[in-house]
């Protein structure tokens, strides 16, 4: 059924709120995507290299040679944050998601899903190859890395794959609070994700800031086409019916 957009009731049944969702988001997303390309192009210019460098030693409190901040339980607390944004635990949450959706039924959330993902992290790839920026030279790595430094990966990956989970979770309740939390969480989780980046010191600052940017900027360009397909498919089986 076309009702059945991403895994619950689609929206339009509640009369004008999915305009006004749909117009929150989209601007939310224009936001998004346009703060990536002003932050893309003033990092391309060379610009911000100094605040980036201030903000990455603030978690050096003994300088340049110095550890971060902390405890050894909370450096290992951040590599295991570092690791809930990485490909192997994004790629066996959102394989375990389908198969539940799919023993649902819920085949369209699936294709959402997935089509988020799996695109999202090809443009995150492509921008690395475009941009080639060398990770952080001043501190040590507390992380393995084996890709250019902006946007951030695991900032931006993240960001869609929670964002776009938190939105196919929202369609199963109805409770307006609970609706927040997800979402909340989803926006949390990433940006823990992004800080444990820079606190392993495998990331500017300014690459995670990208990756938040247009990892958000992602999950609501997708989330307005799944949207608009589904209103689109709607309207068609209406005036089917009615013929």
């Amino acid at each position: 059924m076309a009702n059945d957009v991403m895994g619950g009731r689609y929206e339009a049944a509640r009369g004008n709120s999915l305009s006004a969702a749909e117009l929150r988001v989209a601007i939310l997303t224009s936001l998004c995507l346009f703060g990536f390309a002003l932050l893309a192009i003033l990092i391309s210019l060379g610009h911000g290299s100094e605040i980036d460098r201030h903000l990455l030693l603030e978690f050096r409190p003994g300088g340049a040679g110095g550890p971060p901040f902390g405890p050894d339980w909370f450096r290992e607390a951040a590599a295991e944050f570092t690791a809930l944004g990485g490909y192997t635990i994004l790629s066996t949450v959102v394989v375990l998601v389908s198969i539940t959706l799919l023993t649902l039924g819920k085949r369209t959330a699936v294709v959402f899903l997935l089509g988020s993902v799996v695109t999202g992290s090809i443009v995150s790839s492509l921008a690395k190859l475009v941009f080639n920026r060398t990770r952080p030279d001043i501190v040590d790595h507390l992380d393995l890395t084996f890709t250019s430094s902006f946007p951030s990966g695991h900032a931006m990956v993240s960001a869609f794959t929670w964002l776009t989970l938190a939105a196919i979770a929202v369609r199963f309740v109805e409770n307006e609070a609970t609706r927040i939390v997800l979402f909340a969480s989803a926006i949390v989780l990433s940006l823990l994700i992004g800080i444990s980046r820079v606190y392993l010191g495998v990331h500017w600052p300014s690459d995670v800031l990208a990756g938040w940017l247009f990892g958000g900027g992602w999950a609501g360009v997708c989330w307005l086409t799944a949207n608009r397909i589904a209103r689109t498919t709607q309207r068609k089986q209406e005036l089917g019916e009615g013929e």
